[in-house]
């Protein structure tokens, strides 16, 4: 199993950062350019959870680990923010707590589309960890 860690600062230039960061680790898997495309949609959505919803647009860290084991690519991010008060609601498609700022309500919808697997786990004032695997050389 290879293993990647990773810390950035809760700001939204930073999600193309994160999207660069993952898919370089997960191009030890020789994924497909459409994999590649599906794993840096993902992780954006879930970098820009964090930064608006998860630290609401203040400073914090967003913790990335990624892991390698078989043709299986996790990718775990964590806030330390304001978490999720209903994770089932927040999951539904066009639901937004901020919709005052232009939010699609997609997030969610979108990672779980792009990826094999999606859990969230949220504590209220303690954060939420998304964790999405991607299957590299899946055939649907």
């Amino acid at each position: 199993m290879e293993t990647l860690n990773v810390q950035i600062e809760s700001k939204s230039e930073n999600e193309s950062l994160a999207r660069v960061i993952v898919s370089a680790f997960a191009a030890r898997l020789d994924p497909t350019l459409e994999e590649i495309s599906d794993i840096k949609t993902a992780v954006s959505e879930a970098v820009t959870n964090c930064v608006i919803h998860g630290y609401e647009e203040k400073d914090g860290i967003i913790f990335i680990e990624c892991t390698i084991e078989e043709n299986n690519l996790t990718i775990s991010i964590k806030d330390e923010g304001v978490g999720i008060e209903d994770i089932e609601k927040a999951r539904l498609p066009m639901y937004s707590t901020k919709r005052d700022k232009e939010r699609s309500g997609m997030g969610f919808s979108f990672m779980e589309i792009f990826m094999d697997k999606l859990t969230v786990e949220s504590e209220l004032n303690k954060g939420t960890v998304v964790t999405m695997i991607k299957k590299i050389g899946n055939i649907s």
